[in-house]
């Protein structure tokens, strides 16, 4: 009589990896950096560890790739939006914004605070954050082609955004929430100065696309 019992299908290793990754990633981010260990990894897969260690031998690595692959995810989201130049800056700024993004946010102020320890998450942050500036730097880049942001210095534009966005994010592990309008539109309010836009215009657009 054949057995009906379901046979364990072996992933390619390239699927593995990504799995592996893909967990770790869902653990910094609910969790924090510092609960990724072959162990934890393994028990939410429901595999031996010796399986994440054959992949990760370092788990430091496993922790400094978790953080590349949930950035990447997030750089996916907050770039995705098409349209003219406004546009895309403000669907940017309303996902930065976003109250949903405050995993995400956690996520890179304990990226920050683990880099004065590990030289290695520090290293990833820098990359992470060059390849942000370079997709900001695009759409500002064609604002400024377009007319639609007036400043003669686009790169400190971006520089000024993310420190907004770095600068808010700061308050994200408060436990009251604090809300002033000061507060809750920082990032769009800088941008706007930033970018040389006149008073309410981006504010206008941000608020079309929420």
């Amino acid at each position: 009589m054949m057995s009906t019992a379901a046979t364990r299908t072996r992933k390619r290793p390239e699927q593995r990896r990504a799995e592996i990754l893909d967990t770790a990633a869902g653990i910094a981010l609910e969790e924090g950096l510092e609960r990724i260990t072959l162990r934890a990894v393994a028990d939410r897969l429901n595999v031996a560890p010796g399986l994440i260690s054959h992949y990760f031998p370092v788990a430091d690595d496993l922790v400094v790739e978790a953080f590349a692959a949930a950035a990447t995810a997030e750089r996916a989201q907050l770039f995705a939006a098409s349209g003219t130049p406004m546009e895309r800056l403000a669907q940017f700024i309303v996902r930065v914004e976003d109250a949903r993004s405050r995993d995400m946010t956690r996520l890179w102020l304990n990226a920050r605070h683990l880099s004065r320890f590990r030289p290695a998450i520090g290293v990833a942050l820098a990359a992470q954050e060059e390849l942000d500036r370079v997709q900001l730097s695009e759409i500002i880049d064609a604002g400024v082609a377009s007319g639609d942001f007036p400043t003669a210095d686009p790169f400190a534009a971006c520089v000024r955004i993310f420190i907004a966005v770095d600068g808010v994010g700061g308050y994200v592990n408060d436990a009251a929430s604090f809300e002033h309008p000061a507060y809750e539109h920082f990032v769009t309010d800088t941008a706007e100065w930033a970018l040389g836009m006149p008073p309410g215009v981006l504010r206008q657009a941000v608020a079309e696309r929420r």
